[in-house]
């Protein structure tokens, strides 16, 4: 009796595709982790752990816009969607409620969250590697401690507190993005006012 060996099996598209998206994913979360030194988790899409190697603070993307125009400098900033994430120190997310109360902005709405340990935020492709639409980007990417100045620096760390590197103390950064926050509540509600209704006198800001 003759044995016929049928032939391999070619992968379908659809397969193809998959194993390519999965090898993107690894070597995504592979940058991350080997470069960066980040915790990473997941695969479909990758994201980065918060509370290790930084802290994030997230605003709607019109806000964090503003606040990038205005701060000048910060450490590595995020988009995804209509949200923004702006990297600062670990242990930021724990020092945001008291900030804000000494700042004057305790009790305010404001559409700011922070994420520290047990957090995580989509992790954009890295530096200089093609994303699909709609995905996570890297406003201001961060970059290898080997690559800046002044030795291994983290780069969520680069600038904050005492350590110079020309981005916002924590203090200055919590304010801008209070403020822009509140700007653009404010605004909101402006224009989802109905005809005919009184705009309340909006706060002035130095």
């Amino acid at each position: 009796m003759t044995l016929t060996v049928p032939p391999p099996r070619t992968a379908l598209p659809a397969e193809r595709e998959s194993r390519a998206d999965g090898a993107s994913r690894g070597t995504c979360a592979r940058w991350y982790e080997q470069e960066l030194g980040w915790a990473t988790a997941g695969s479909a899409p990758v994201r980065l752990m918060t509370g290790l190697r930084f802290d994030a603070l997230v605003v709607p993307a019109a806000a964090g816009h503003a606040v990038l125009r205005r701060v000048g400098p910060t450490g590595p900033v995020a988009l995804s969607g209509r949200r923004m994430s702006l990297l600062v120190a670990p242990g930021s997310a724990d020092e945001l409620p008291g900030l804000l109360d000494w700042l004057e902005w305790g009790g305010v709405a404001l559409a700011l969250t922070a994420l520290g340990v047990g957090g995580r935020i989509t992790a954009p492709p890295p530096p200089g590697r093609p994303g699909t639409p709609g995905a996570a980007v890297w406003l201001r990417p961060p970059c290898p401690p080997h690559e800046q100045e002044g030795g291994p620096v983290l780069p969520a760390l680069s600038g904050f507190g005492s350590r110079g590197g020309g981005a916002p103390d924590l203090i200055r950064l919590v304010d801008a993005v209070a403020t822009e926050c509140h700007r653009a509540r404010l605004t909101r509600a402006r224009t989802e006012m109905s005809p005919g209704e009184t705009a309340a006198q909006p706060l002035a800001f130095s």
